[in-house]
């Protein structure tokens, strides 16, 4: 008789694979999972606002918890929205149906000053209180994750004060003021570090910067104006836990990027996995990267687009989740074959020889 070693906890394996240790199987979850596609949630959203459930604890851990309940995904991610540290910072906040709103833009050096740095406890108490009941009700086995924007894309909205193709606005900002506009980087970074260490001290697992934005910058603005400010980021969280830096339209932006210090890199579904892990190395871990329009498909293309995207880096270093936010109009069986695909994934079959994607 022999002793098998013990399952690994969700928990376990979701920071074993964020540290590009050996894993039996590769650990799934979706950006934008707690979200529209559920009917639970929409039956939540029929009775209170988008913000009310950002900001009414109760409410934000049911929403965090349904994906996990209804799919078994392996990590959850508070419901929030990236945008809470904006208006914590002093800018009043619209968040409707329409999309998000700051009526009152940043556009100036005398706007730039008058940004706070807060105190995450008291200013965005409602997500710390969120935060320490969804760790105690996901238990010592389920990994839950908190997140921020990174100061580029943030900018972006405080400046634009919505979002705008392009963002011509504060572009302008950044040629014309480059001196001030680097200081509201570096104050975002700030207040960043303070609301990401808040989330972190509520039992956090992991954090996720967003950087949604960053494809809009050429390579050198954002080594010059942007890198700096998401390595601020990292650095000031000492390593406390595994930080994920999620970076959209971001191909010619990947020289730069696997210096930003992430301890996981996670891309969207226009790169191939195997490139990221080219350039950042082994000890970098990847996350992504399935297209969300794949889960329109009929299921046996969303099987083999899921086996193919779990096969292309052999399991090491890999956390398998879809290359942007899940589309509200994703049926819920769908999104639950990719999640359960992916869990069942076979590490040791490699990819057939000249399959690759592209």
């Amino acid at each position: 008789m022999t002793n098998q070693a013990p399952a690994l906890t969700r928990k376990e394996l979701f920071l074993r694979a964020a540290r590009c240790e050996p894993v039996p199987r590769l650990p799934v979850w979706m950006m934008r999972q707690a979200g529209r596609y559920l009917p639970e949630y929409r039956e939540i959203r029929a009775k209170h606002s988008f913000l009310e459930v950002c900001k009414t604890p109760d409410l934000a851990v049911e929403v965090s918890l349904q994906p996990f309940r209804r799919l078994g995904v392996d990590a959850i991610i508070i419901f929030s929205d990236i945008l809470i540290p904006a208006e914590a910072m002093g800018l009043p906040l619209e968040l409707g149906d329409a999309g998000p709103n700051l009526p009152e833009p940043v556009r100036t050096e005398a706007d730039v000053k008058k940004l706070r740095i807060f105190d995450p406890e008291v200013e965005t108490g409602f997500l710390m209180e969120a935060l320490r009941r969804t760790v105690k009700q996901a238990g010592a086995d389920v990994p839950v994750l908190g997140f921020a924007a990174s100061p580029w894309t943030l900018a972006c909205y405080m400046v634009e004060g919505r979002t705008k193709e392009g963002f011509a606005t504060v572009k302008e900002f950044l040629y014309r003021e480059p001196k001030i506009f680097r200081e509201l980087l570096h104050k975002i970074a700030e207040a960043t570090i303070l609301y990401l260490k808040g989330q972190i001290a509520a039992g956090v697992s992991a954090v996720q910067l967003f950087d949604t934005w960053c494809g809009e910058l050429d390579l050198q603005d954002y080594t010059e104006f942007v890198l700096p400010a998401v390595q601020e980021i990292i650095a000031g969280l000492g390593g406390t836990v595994p930080v994920i830096y999620y970076t959209k339209a971001s191909h010619h932006l990947l020289p730069a990027i696997v210096r930003a210090g992430a301890n996981v890199l996670s891309v969207d579904w226009r790169i191939p996995l195997a490139k990221v892990r080219e350039l950042a190395g082994p000890r970098v871990a990847v996350q992504g990267n399935l297209d969300p329009a794949v889960l329109f498909a009929p299921p046996e293309k969303i099987r083999q687009a899921t086996l193919e995207i779990a096969a292309e880096l052999g399991g090491r270093g890999h956390i398998l989740n879809l290359g942007h936010g899940i589309l509200q109009q994703t049926l819920v069986e769908h999104a639950q074959l990719f999640i359960h695909t992916g869990q069942q994934a076979a590490l040791a079959e490699a990819q057939p020889a000249g399959k690759s994607r592209s």
